[in-house]
């Protein structure tokens, strides 16, 4: 993608081996893609539980030192990118509180979209909030008696959460993986010998030689301990498939086999269906790195044209679509991509895309194109039109950011400077993934299927901290 956004996090458990917390190290280290803000660890050998977390990628957030600190068979571990709250160490994952008098520690990907009700709430009650995520309103949840006086505490508080989430909570003696109704985020389960491993996508898994067994299923609760596997349904009613299809458009690994299908065929065939319904004359198909080199494989192999390598990838720079500002963003996908002259230049170009945003940045890659003397460009998008925020843990601009929103096609090609312009169509893009009706597009299509609360910002809590705090920069609660 050469727009910025943001998207959530990555999870893994290990459970049943010394080796729990390298395990977890090494698939958190395979899914740094899905967050680069912070990561962390927690692990138990079956008393207390220990915390390992820094701000960064995985390599800079945990050290040995960390790593032979938190030796234990048991250990979660979580990579984040703040959808709800800020980029700071509060936030920083997994939580760990202890309720009652048992330590719990607690990872998340996705976006609660009934936080803030959940939060005033608890906030009017005398409840003191440590960190501004959704995820702590979750930790206040499982501390009230209201809940715990249920014979499955647990199931009761998921069936009053609205949004998507995928959990991990870590206690002394076991796991539990949790997936939201609508499964709107991936979550698999394997076996690497004696040990248990949950991950959000399936390359976590093959980092650590362990074999997939299944998908956590939307709605279930999964308990891993010394007894084996348990399942149970935590019972939420009314509730639709939501998987989203942007983790096929961009998040996911193509390695990973998500939602029941590789993501690089998918992609792959994303590629040849927009071949199909936007065919133009040209001399060369070139992909913009690196999400959309499997749909421009796909549109090479259903056309003919040939296919050539139009841009350097600088590798030393963070992927710049999890960079918290857009300042930042901006000037990391400037240094990350640069056009190569000696292939583009005096030739017709098929660019593909797999996604556009803002625009910003896709129009500078095209201009750096321009520059390198090619003589047509002609942009094909193997997604359709981004032209609605996602609430459910994308952090995608609101509805005046969006470029699609409120413009044509023609107005958008105008923008971007090239000479013809097309998306997949939304038709097209979900007859690639099976069954289509099981997935969301809401960002395409403005239909939600979990309901939202579309004045919520990413930053609510931290602006409502705000207001509390004193000329001297110190919190000041009421």
């Amino acid at each position: 993608m050469a727009d910025a956004i943001q998207h959530s996090c990555g999870l893994v458990g290990v459970f049943g081996t010394p080796d729990a917390a390298q395990l977890a190290y090494l698939g958190l280290y395979s899914q740094q893609h899905r967050g680069q803000e912070s990561a962390g660890i927690c692990s138990t050998g079956g008393r207390e539980i220990l915390r390992r977390a820094g701000m960064g990628r995985v390599t800079d957030a945990l050290s040995p030192s960390d790593l032979t600190a938190l030796a234990n068979p048991i250990a979660v571990g979580h990579v984040r990118y703040s959808t709800t709250g800020s980029c700071h160490a509060a936030n920083s994952q997994p939580l760990l509180v202890n309720i009652g008098d048992a330590p719990v520690a607690v990872a998340h990907n996705g976006n609660l979209v009934n936080a803030g009700r959940l939060r005033a709430e608890y906030e009017r009650r005398g409840h003191l909030f440590n960190a501004t995520s959704d995820t702590e309103v979750i930790l206040h949840m499982l501390a009230d008696p209201a809940y715990r006086s249920h014979a499955d505490p647990l199931a009761a508080v998921m069936r009053d959460l609205v949004g998507s989430f995928c959990l991990l909570l870590l206690h002394p003696d076991r796991i539990e993986a949790v997936r939201d109704a609508s499964g709107n985020r991936p979550m698999c389960i394997g076996r690497a010998g004696a040990a248990w491993v949950i991950a959000s996508e399936t390359c976590a898994l093959d980092m650590v030689d362990a074999e997939y067994v299944r998908d956590v299923a939307p709605g279930e609760i999964v308990t891993i301990s010394e007894r084996g596997l348990e399942s149970r349904s935590f019972g939420a009613v009314g509730v639709r498939r939501g998987h989203c299809i942007f983790e096929h458009v961009y998040f996911a690994d193509p390695s990973s086999r998500i939602f029941g299908q590789n993501v690089h065929r998918v992609r792959k065939e994303f590629g040849r269906r927009l071949a199909r319904e936007a065919p133009v004359p040209a001399d060369l198909v070139v992909a913009v790195p690196n999400c959309a080199r499997c749909a421009a494989l796909g549109y090479h192999e259903e056309s003919g044209i040939p296919i050539g390598r139009g841009f350097t990838t600088n590798h030393y720079v963070g992927r710049s679509f999890i960079q918290p500002t857009q300042l930042i963003r901006d000037l990391t996908v400037r240094l990350k991509l640069n056009a190569i002259r000696d292939v583009v230049e005096g030739q017709r170009l098929v660019v593909v895309e797999d996604s556009v945003v803002r625009g910003t940045t896709t129009r500078g890659k095209m201009q750096s194109l321009r520059r390198a003397g090619a003589k047509e460009i002609h942009l094909r998008v193997a997604s359709a039109p981004i032209r609605h925020p996602c609430h459910y843990g994308i952090d995608f601009p609101q509805h005046d950011e969006l470029i699609a929103n409120g413009r044509t096609v023609e107005q958008i090609r105008e923008y971007l400077g090239v000479d013809s312009l097309a998306y997949l169509s939304l038709e097209g893009m979900l007859s690639c993934v099976t069954p289509p009706g099981d997935f969301c597009n809401a960002c395409f299509s403005g239909n939600y299927p979990i309901p939202i609360d579309p004045g919520f910002r990413k930053d609510a809590f931290e602006q409502q901290q705000l207001r509390f705090v004193d000329a001297h920069g110190v919190l000041r609660r009421p």
